[in-house]
């Protein structure tokens, strides 16, 4: 049988899955990855739509194209997909994609530590690679730096009334919100609905009356939050929620209040709420910055220096964690398929 399109992935995972794409795609013109992943959102998306909706994809998947550098210092790039956009960074993807380069032997593993750079959209990514008998026990990556825009800002929001919240960027610009807002809301897997049903609700008013603009990727605006709460454990310094939109949410219909939850924890999350919290005097240089997901995985921030990012004042962070390679996978694409780009169900997107 002839099949349209061919791709090779190995599925990765640190609580979300994150599939790493290593074949399937003609070479994409660019002068960086940045330029590479612009022309691909405009000239070929049916690479994203068929990786992660359905029947490929569910609404938590992310992918990543590996791509060659650009930049003559990197050992590979990297394309990142999600199911409403084209990230610049996001860290649990980058640990994924180290991971699975390393363990795969398509970048040599040394051992105790393997070091060197990845080409994300937003540039040069340090990696330093923790590495056992073969395995990758740890990827601690060096990110973008990392700024808020508006602190402790009160917006309203439709049915909720009055919440505050902060708004920065970790590679992404993130709305952060204080969980202990909300009577009765705690970050655990059984309250997901509600947590996903807030989220959705706050960071759409978010969008509406707060303006971002990032002056280096023209029209990235607020796509994400991260709900946040205190921690028991005296070793946490907040566990948090990531959530991502599944569609367009409209305040005048309830069915809409949804999104995806992210299971794992969320790297560029985690430098977006490092900044925040080191602008509020709260946290740090070299402070642990220990975030914790809703599956109880961990990532280990540090804000390493103070710095300046376009007038606002930044850190650069690093954050630490694990991903674990569970399948490899080939995926096809029949011509006669009658779904070419995938599809959704409104009963879980």
């Amino acid at each position: 049988m002839a099949f349209k399109r061919m791709f090779d992935s190995v599925e990765c995972h640190e609580g979300e899955p994150m599939r790493v794409i290593t074949s399937g795609v003609p070479t994409i013109p660019g002068d960086s990855v940045y330029e590479m992943e612009e022309w691909l959102k405009k000239n070929d998306d049916q690479v994203r739509l068929l990786m992660l909706r359905e029947p490929r994809g569910i609404p938590a998947t992310c992918a990543n194209l590996i791509v060659p550098a650009k930049n003559p210092k990197a050992k590979a790039g990297y394309i990142i997909m999600e199911q409403t956009e084209y990230p610049m960074m996001s860290g649990g993807n980058t640990i994924a994609v180290a991971t699975a380069l390393l363990e795969t032997g398509q970048i040599p593993m040394t051992e105790p530590v393997s070091e060197f750079d990845l080409e994300a959209p937003a540039g040069l990514i340090h990696i330093k690679a923790d590495c056992k008998n073969g395995k990758v026990t740890r990827v601690t990556f060096k990110n973008v730096p990392a700024f808020p825009v508006y602190l402790d800002k009160e917006i309203d929001v439709p049915h909720l009334g009055k919440v505050k919240v902060d708004i920065a960027w970790g590679g992404m610009f993130y709305c952060c919100i204080d969980a202990t807002q909300f009577e009765g809301l705690h970050l655990v897997p059984e309250m997901g609905s509600e947590i996903a049903k807030i989220s959705s609700l706050v960071t759409t008013a978010a969008i509406d009356q707060l303006p971002v603009n990032h002056p280096d990727y023209p029209g990235v605006g607020i796509t994400l939050s991260m709900m946040h709460e205190p921690s028991d454990d005296p070793d946490v310094y907040m566990r948090t929620s990531n959530w991502y939109p599944t569609g367009k949410v409209d305040f005048d219909k309830p069915e809409t209040w949804k999104g995806a939850l992210d299971r794992g924890v969320c790297g560029t999350g985690t430098c977006a709420l490092m900044s925040i919290e080191h602008a509020k005097g709260r946290l740090k240089l070299n402070q642990p910055f220990i975030n914790e997901g809703l599956l109880g995985i961990r990532f280990e921030g540090r804000a390493i220096e103070d710095t300046e990012i376009h007038g606002h004042k930044a850190i650069v962070p690093t954050v630490g964690g694990q991903c674990w390679i569970y399948g490899f996978n080939k995926w096809v694409l029949d011509d006669t398929d009658p779904f070419q780009n995938g599809f959704t169900i409104g009963d879980i997107w």
